[in-house]
């Protein structure tokens, strides 16, 4: 297995992250899913003069991005989207995108359950299409309840993929399978064959090994399955703002770069822009935790 991470969590420059993770040992990166933010030229420079490549991306469903809303159009720009996330993945000769099908932090349906399945797959449909075609795999992501009320759990993400065709895989990730499977190593045992990606991050959503759950255990349920491809780090660490925060001054008080839409997504996941040495540390974390185990 390999080591990738995210690169959504802290507002920083693309050279500056790849600088810092191929420094830590990441082969990999698995860029946030912003196209027109990335000249995928450059990008793909960028990677080759630090010896590392794309594995992939994970679509940021913000604002009126929703393959299952209500309103036709709006559905329509959200499957161009999709589709912009795998073009730059594919031009920067990546492998996966893992996508998130309904906006992140919207639990009130649009429509009844059959109407909303209906639109989903049609919307995949029309994705995985285009990613067959350029030779991107998709991985649909569950995500906890309190973040979406439609692809919670494994064997959800796993009947949208198999309705969707046959090489459509799903994504699973750690701090979201901790929530909403009752088991999570026969979640993962449920995903074989259809496993394209896998996040990770701890119960708490820190680093890997700054929690309880059992790094060697998960790892070696992927290996028992055959995944033998991927980890990507995402963390997104909920910032304590109180005097009892272990970690001070781990909050950037004058992010750069750092769009509103970006700003709302870290402050809705309980976190905000982070300070240089606290990113390091846990990206380093990460490195430290998993290295041994894969």
């Amino acid at each position: 297995m390999e080591l990738s991470i995210h690169n959504w969590m802290r507002a920083e420059s693309i050279e500056t992250t790849i600088g810092r993770i191929s420094a830590l040992g990441y082969e990999k990166i698995e860029i946030q899913g912003t196209p027109e933010a990335y000249d995928t030229k450059h990008v793909g420079k960028l990677l080759k003069d630090h010896n590392m490549t794309c594995w992939g991306s994970v679509t940021l469903m913000l604002e009126d991005r929703n393959l299952l809303a209500k309103n036709k159009a709006q559905r329509a720009k959200s499957v161009q989207y999709v589709k912009d996330v795998v073009t730059m993945v594919k031009e920067l000769d990546g492998k996966m995108v893992s996508v998130v099908p309904a906006t992140v932090g919207k639990i009130i349906p649009d429509g009844r359950p059959e109407e909303e399945w209906e639109w989903a797959v049609e919307g995949m449909k029309e994705i995985y299409a285009y990613s067959e075609s350029v030779g991107i795999l998709l991985g649909i992501e569950p995500i906890n309840r309190f973040e979406t009320y439609f692809i919670n759990r494994g064997d959800q993400a796993l009947a949208l993929a198999e309705a969707v065709g046959p090489n459509c895989g799903v994504c699973l990730d750690s701090f979201h399978m901790n929530i909403e499977e009752d088991d999570m190593f026969e979640a993962i045992r449920r995903a074989k064959g259809r496993l394209v990606g896998f996040h990770v991050a701890d119960n708490n959503r820190m680093a890997p090994g700054m929690g309880r759950l059992d790094w060697k255990k998960i790892v070696a349920t992927l290996r028992e399955i055959g995944y033998n491809e991927v980890l990507s780090v995402e963390f997104c660490s909920p910032l304590d703002r109180t005097p009892a925060n272990p970690y001070p001054n781990s909050i950037e008080e004058n992010p750069q770069g750092l769009s509103p839409e970006a700003k709302k997504f870290l402050e809705d996941h309980g976190s905000s822009a982070v300070t240089e040495d606290f990113y390091s540390m846990l990206t380093r974390k990460s490195v430290e935790t998993l290295r041994p185990l894969i």
